[in-house]
């Protein structure tokens, strides 16, 4: 539901209120109760997610999310990588380990 913004030219009380887009604009003032009340245009709202799984680079293009990885430290890229050869599963190391036959 959106919120719009309404100003009073009487008495220039601001206020926002949330209304669904088909229901009629306010006109009538809380403040000084004339039928002075006015729509603004205002920019909008941004989508906000809240919660613990959304985050900022969810929605961001792959060139971007590119770019945004090269900026990373290099300390923490080569731990990264790192720790990332040195996990391998024992089926790997297995099959590592066995000499080739002749």
């Amino acid at each position: 539901m959106p919120t719009y913004e309404y100003r009073c030219s009487n008495c220039g009380h601001q206020l926002e209120e949330f209304q669904y887009i088909s229901d009629e604009p306010l006109t009538k003032c809380p403040a000084c109760k004339k039928n002075r009340l006015k729509r603004l245009i205002s920019g909008g709202g941004a989508v906000v997610f809240k919660g613990s799984g959304f985050y900022q680079t969810d929605y961001r293009s792959e060139s971007y999310k590119k770019a945004a990885g090269s900026d990373k430290p290099v300390a923490l890229a080569a731990a990264s990588t790192t720790s990332t050869s040195s996990t391998s599963s024992p089926a790997t190391t297995a099959t590592k380990s066995k000499p080739e036959p002749k």
